[in-house]
């Protein structure tokens, strides 16, 4: 099924273009100003997840407990099925005698079944995962170009890795705005919509190369419109595709634990990103590019 109503995808693209910078001069000004919430993963610390087999642990009598033993938690996040489970992140390593004499405060209050999950970065460990984060997204940003230039074309491989790039840094640039925490899952959930936004891209942009062998296209209003009949064509595709997996993100989110909230919103934001950018972006890009180096079989270039 195609959808019987459409609009001009191309002859707003100024527009698209505009805001999607805005939105990244915003995010690279909040970036440096604040810098990301960085969780334990990737700043030296100790996050210490305690059960109390069943029993509902109150998050202001977590924090008494806590501060019994000499300590105060940097957050203190109280899940599980019966509210028996409370998450406390700590900004310095916890020693041995720390830990136990915090483990000793809550047996006294919940009994002898309390028991403890103990998870410690030191400086050098969250530095090099901080590192080795942001390589990954680089190299596969990297690899998915290349795959894109050698599977089509080089302005198909630009207006792609423009696209994916710009719905990686939307979310980083959301996390630092609003100070949600960023952690390993984080950088999952971003490979995650890299995966999806180039995927989204492709199918756009393998439509418009099956369109560019049979459409008469010697100006640039006949490249318009077999951008925008692409992009339509491919419109339920694209829709459901990402509704499909916006609904289990978006369950996960409301429903998920504590320790898996931020990847689900940084799912949910980066599909919502990713089809906007495939559609709004990549494929008007892709279009200006072709216009200004037409290559030798596109035939003689007009003004747009």
């Amino acid at each position: 099924m195609r959808y019987k109503w459409s609009f001009d995808v191309v002859k707003h693209r100024k527009k698209y273009f505009t805001f999607s910078i805005v939105v990244t001069i915003l995010g690279i000004l909040s970036l440096a100003i604040f810098g990301l919430n960085r969780g334990v993963d990737f700043k030296s610390g100790t996050t210490l997840d305690i059960t109390a087999a069943g029993q509902a642990i109150d998050q202001a009598k977590a924090a008494d407990l806590i501060g019994k033993a000499g300590l105060q938690a940097a957050t203190i996040v109280v899940g599980g099925d019966n509210n028996d489970r409370v998450t406390a992140r700590f900004e310095q390593v916890l020693s041995p005698d720390q830990v136990k004499s915090i483990e000793e405060s809550f047996k006294a209050v919940y009994g002898d079944n309390v028991s403890k999950e103990e998870n410690t970065v030191d400086t050098e460990l969250a530095a090099e995962l901080a590192t080795k984060a942001t390589w990954a997204v680089l190299i596969a940003s990297v690899f998915i170009a290349a795959y894109v230039a050698i599977r089509f074309e080089w302005r198909f491989a630009v207006a792609g890795i423009v696209s994916l790039l710009h719905d990686a840094f939307i979310v980083i640039s959301l996390f630092s705005i609003f100070r949600w925490e960023v952690n390993l899952p984080f950088v999952a959930a971003v490979l995650t919509i890299i995966g999806y936004s180039i995927n989204d891209t492709i199918v756009i942009f393998d439509r418009i190369r099956e369109n560019m062998r049979f459409a008469k296209k010697k100006t640039f209003d006949d490249l318009a419109k077999i951008v925008n009949d692409s992009v339509w064509q491919t419109m339920t595709r694209s829709i459901n595709t990402v509704v499909t997996v916006l609904i289990a993100a978006v369950f996960l989110f409301i429903m998920g634990s504590p320790a898996i909230r931020m990847f689900s919103l940084a799912i949910i934001i980066g599909l919502a990103s990713g089809m906007y950018s495939s559609i709004f972006i990549a494929s008007p890009l892709w279009l200006v590019l072709k216009h200004k180096w037409p290559g030798k079989s596109a035939g003689k270039k007009a003004a747009a």
